[in-house]
Protein backbone atom coordinates (compact mmCIF):
# COMPACT_ATOMS: atom_id res chain seq x y z
CA UNK A 1 0.00 0.00 0.00
CA UNK A 2 1.52 3.48 -0.85
CA UNK A 3 1.49 6.69 1.05
CA UNK A 4 2.19 9.88 1.75
CA UNK A 5 4.15 12.31 4.58
CA UNK A 6 2.77 13.98 7.39
CA UNK A 7 4.96 16.34 8.37
CA UNK A 8 5.18 17.89 11.65
CA UNK A 9 7.26 20.42 13.19
CA UNK A 10 7.14 21.13 17.42
CA UNK A 11 8.62 24.55 18.85
CA UNK A 12 8.82 25.67 21.82
CA UNK A 13 8.94 23.41 24.87
CA UNK A 14 10.99 20.36 25.17
CA UNK A 15 12.40 17.58 23.69
CA UNK A 16 10.12 15.72 25.98
CA UNK A 17 7.04 18.11 24.81
CA UNK A 18 7.64 17.42 21.32
CA UNK A 19 7.81 13.22 21.62
CA UNK A 20 4.65 13.62 23.85
CA UNK A 21 2.95 15.50 20.69
CA UNK A 22 4.42 13.02 18.49
CA UNK A 23 2.85 10.28 20.82
CA UNK A 24 -0.33 11.63 20.35
CA UNK A 25 -0.57 11.84 16.54
CA UNK A 26 0.87 7.74 16.72
CA UNK A 27 -2.84 6.92 17.74
CA UNK A 28 -4.08 8.18 14.88
CA UNK A 29 -1.00 7.63 12.12
CA UNK A 30 1.09 4.65 14.10
CA UNK A 31 4.25 5.03 14.67
CA UNK A 32 6.54 7.90 13.40
CA UNK A 33 9.01 7.45 10.79
CA UNK A 34 11.34 10.00 12.18
CA UNK A 35 10.95 11.01 15.84
CA UNK A 36 11.99 13.90 17.82
CA UNK A 37 15.56 12.76 20.24
CA UNK A 38 16.39 13.92 23.60
CA UNK A 39 19.07 16.28 22.51
CA UNK A 40 19.62 17.51 26.27
CA UNK A 41 17.95 20.94 24.98
CA UNK A 42 20.06 22.00 22.96
CA UNK A 43 17.08 21.98 19.43
CA UNK A 44 14.76 24.61 19.78
CA UNK A 45 12.84 23.02 17.45
CA UNK A 46 11.92 19.16 16.76
CA UNK A 47 10.98 17.74 13.73
CA UNK A 48 8.70 14.34 12.72
CA UNK A 49 7.15 12.77 9.79
CA UNK A 50 4.91 9.87 8.97
CA UNK A 51 3.81 7.48 6.53
CA UNK A 52 -0.19 8.09 6.20
CA UNK A 53 -1.67 4.96 4.27
CA UNK A 54 -4.22 5.34 1.61
CA UNK A 55 -7.36 4.38 4.02
CA UNK A 56 -10.16 6.58 5.18
CA UNK A 57 -8.42 8.75 7.76
CA UNK A 58 -11.17 9.29 10.75
CA UNK A 59 -9.98 11.46 13.51
CA UNK A 60 -8.40 9.47 17.12
CA UNK A 61 -8.67 9.90 20.50
CA UNK A 62 -5.58 9.81 22.32
CA UNK A 63 -5.05 9.49 25.89
CA UNK A 64 -4.65 13.09 27.54
CA UNK A 65 -0.92 14.01 28.02
CA UNK A 66 0.44 17.57 29.55
CA UNK A 67 2.96 19.69 28.53
CA UNK A 68 5.51 21.05 30.10
CA UNK A 69 5.28 23.95 28.64
CA UNK A 70 3.28 25.59 25.43
CA UNK A 71 4.48 24.39 22.32
CA UNK A 72 3.25 25.63 18.62
CA UNK A 73 3.04 22.39 16.18
CA UNK A 74 2.79 22.83 12.31
CA UNK A 75 1.29 19.78 10.20
CA UNK A 76 1.88 19.45 6.90
CA UNK A 77 0.92 16.95 4.03
CA UNK A 78 -2.65 15.86 2.38
CA UNK A 79 -5.86 17.77 3.07
CA UNK A 80 -7.29 15.02 5.22
CA UNK A 81 -3.77 13.74 6.44
CA UNK A 82 -4.03 17.41 8.52
CA UNK A 83 -7.35 17.34 9.18
CA UNK A 84 -6.87 14.35 11.35
CA UNK A 85 -3.21 15.24 13.20
CA UNK A 86 -5.44 18.69 13.95
CA UNK A 87 -8.85 16.63 15.18
CA UNK A 88 -6.60 14.45 17.03
CA UNK A 89 -4.59 16.49 18.60
CA UNK A 90 -7.60 18.96 19.48
CA UNK A 91 -9.01 15.65 21.51
CA UNK A 92 -5.59 15.39 23.50
CA UNK A 93 -4.21 19.12 23.76
CA UNK A 94 -6.32 22.31 24.38
CA UNK A 95 -5.34 24.26 21.01
CA UNK A 96 -5.82 27.09 19.35
CA UNK A 97 -5.61 27.37 15.29
CA UNK A 98 -3.46 29.72 14.10
CA UNK A 99 -3.93 29.02 10.81
CA UNK A 100 -3.65 27.24 7.62
CA UNK A 101 -2.55 27.31 3.91
CA UNK A 102 -3.64 25.27 1.00
CA UNK A 103 -1.76 24.17 -1.78
CA UNK A 104 -2.32 22.24 -4.86
CA UNK A 105 -2.38 18.73 -3.12
CA UNK A 106 -0.86 19.56 0.47
CA UNK A 107 -2.19 21.45 3.33
CA UNK A 108 0.03 22.95 6.08
CA UNK A 109 -1.59 23.60 9.45
CA UNK A 110 -0.38 26.00 12.46
CA UNK A 111 -1.56 24.84 16.17
CA UNK A 112 -0.76 26.46 19.36
CA UNK A 113 -1.14 23.44 22.40
CA UNK A 114 -0.96 24.68 25.45
CA UNK A 115 -0.47 22.55 28.89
Amino acid sequence: MSGTQLTLTVSGGSAADAQTVVRALESAFGPADESPGNDGGQSTVHTAAFTVGTEDLAPSRPTETPLSAPVTVTVQGTPAAVRRASDTLAGAFTTQDRGSVSGDQEQEQQLFLEP
